[in-house]
């Protein structure tokens, strides 16, 4: 039954997925003037998904080598080090987070 349910909520996690890119990509293409295909949603979505899946299983390893059950932002920071740009928005945001009231 576990499984069932898992399954379940990986499918409306997807389907919220595939929504919110659609989205996404209507309001771009209608900027561009070009049009996009389901074909391309559909793929673009399972795209974004096995990024997330590694991204997920990544930071979690960086926590378990930790020794910790908890991911933390020093785990995303470490997800983070080969994309320097994104390393300095990441950075930036976390030091704004810091920063006493």
């Amino acid at each position: 039954m576990g499984d069932n349910n898992d399954e379940a909520l990986e499918e409306r996690l997807k389907s919220a997925l595939w929504f919110s890119i659609g989205k996404i990509v209507d309001e771009e293409t209608l900027k561009l003037g070009i049009n996009a295909t389901p074909q391309f949603i559909g793929a673009l979505t399972e795209l974004v998904w096995a990024q997330i899946e590694t991204v997920s299983h990544d930071l979690e390893n960086f926590a378990k080598h930790a020794g910790r059950k908890t991911v933390s932002s020093d785990d995303v920071m470490l997800l983070t080090r080969r994309n320097q740009g994104l390393e300095a928005v990441l950075r930036s945001a976390l030091d704004n987070l810091m920063m006493p009231q």
